[in-house]
């Protein structure tokens, strides 16, 4: 496929790395020469330095015969205006663009082809509060995952002591929840991933990864933990963008604080908001973090714009009491290294974007990969297509297909029924399945695994 990417960014950059390694066509266009350069000389692709909603520098980025163009300069009018261009001269097939401001994501009927011609809009903002409240939903997951529309989720616990199967064989699941079908897909133990097997026993905090039918998550997060009392309690840190969805998603069902430094913005929350109680200070005052009981809070949530200010806020929220914190982290490599200590839960929201990206840059086979946390495996979701002849997969039983090392299936989702992946499970065309690769070297041979061969066509 060619694709067209705008803006040579952390999301750009990689969307591109990620693309060029499945033998697409990449054109990534920037004004900035140097991080082009840069990325030239990493991977396979062509870079055009220029303004991107330039139509003399789309045309040679190759818009004339471009299957997508993607959208992800950090301006939403260039983004905007590169799709209009693209529709009206290249008439380009597919166009998607990384929009932020709510002003422009609240006005219907503004993107569409009579207005602004834009296929499918990614938003930040919205990927990462829909990521936040799913997690304030489940008390003590440390991630949610939805697949297949949200059919089928995967959860990541802290196994804790007194759980009931904590210090029992994973095979001994069913004996304890015979009416309820799971799957482990992955374990992080002591700084390490391990492949979990039928014999492997669950240790006390081992962090658990289960996928289960969407109804089911909570009866087994019962087994691994004592199951939370449900959130009541919620304190955000940071009233930009994210902060204020947040809290108007959630405020009707929880009591909510936010504590904003900027007085303007703090007026304005307050005449937004309808419930939410709004603070002008900052979150890293001790004084007034202990005058607004802390020590009471289910979740603290630190979403500004600066690393540093929500890492020191958060240590200071755990210090106090707060139950649960988590930290947004606008730099990826950082996550990692911030989570699963004091900080409860780091979320990047370029690594969330991506995520959200590539599945929907992604044609056919493959529908998403996603990172679980600590780099306990890789996540796909895989349709299979095509026939018994012509598919690698479809009319074999799981025990039958060769998959590539430290690569189980999980569970298949066929048409509304979630079925949790067993030994002589058959796979059949049209199939969502589920998969957990270990090791990240291994997703190009899970993918050619669903490749359709010629025989279909």
């Amino acid at each position: 496929m060619k694709i067209i990417i705008l803006g040579a960014g952390q999301v750009g950059g990689t969307l591109a790395e990620h693309l060029a390694s499945e033998a697409n066509d990449i054109t990534v266009v920037d004004t900035d020469g140097e991080r082009l350069r840069d990325l030239g000389d990493r991977l396979d692709i062509r870079t055009v330095q220029g303004r991107a909603s330039f139509p003399t520098v789309l045309r040679q980025a190759g818009a004339d015969d471009a299957d997508m163009l993607v959208a992800v300069t950090n301006s939403d009018e260039t983004n905007m205006v590169a799709c209009q261009v693209a529709y009206t001269l290249f008439h380009t097939p597919t166009k998607i663009a990384r929009v932020r401001e709510s002003a422009y994501l609240t006005r219907a009927g503004l993107f569409d082809n009579d207005a602004i011609p834009v296929d499918v809009l990614i938003s930040p903002e919205q990927v990462v509060t829909h990521y936040i409240k799913r997690l304030i939903e489940h008390p003590g997951a440390l991630q949610v995952i939805d697949f297949a529309e949200g059919k089928a989720q995967l959860v990541a616990v802290k196994a804790y002591y007194g759980g009931p199967l904590v210090g029992q064989q994973l095979r001994q699941i069913r004996e304890h929840m015979p009416n309820v079908d799971t799957r482990v897909a992955a374990i992080f133990r002591r700084d390490r991933p391990i492949l979990p097997q039928g014999d492997t026993v669950i240790e006390a905090d081992d962090e658990v990864f289960f996928i289960a039918a969407k109804a089911h998550i909570r009866a087994v997060m019962g087994e691994l933990r004592r199951i939370d009392e449900t959130n009541k309690r919620v304190v955000i840190a940071g009233g930009g963008q994210i902060g204020e969805r947040l809290a108007e998603a959630i405020e009707s069902r929880y009591q909510v604080k936010i504590i904003e430094m900027n007085p303007a913005r703090c007026r304005y929350l307050s005449d937004t908001l309808d419930s939410t109680v709004v603070l002008q200070g900052s979150a890293s005052d001790r004084d007034l973090m202990l005058e607004e009981n802390i020590a009471e809070a289910d979740i603290f949530l630190a979403l500004t714009n600066d690393d540093e200010a929500n890492i020191m806020s958060s240590l200071l929220a755990k210090r106090l009491g707060a139950r649960k914190v988590m930290t947004i982290i606008n730099n990826p490599a950082y996550v990692d290294l911030v989570q699963g200590g004091d900080i409860d839960i780091a979320i990047s929201p370029q690594l969330a974007t991506i995520g959200t990206l590539l599945a929907h840059v992604r044609r056919g086979d493959i529908v998403s990969v996603h990172s679980l946390r600590r780099g306990a495996a890789e996540a796909i979701e895989a349709i299979a297509h095509g026939d018994s002849k012509s598919s690698k997969v479809i009319g074999k039983a799981i025990e039958d297909i060769a998959l590539p090392p430290g690569t189980t299936i999980g569970a298949i989702i066929r048409d509304e029924e979630v079925l949790i992946a067993h030994d002589d499970t058959v796979i059949e065309a049209g199939d969502h399945v589920i998969l957990f690769v270990v090791d990240k070297k291994y997703i190009r041979d899970v993918e050619k695994l669903f490749h359709v061969g010629l025989s279909f066509f």
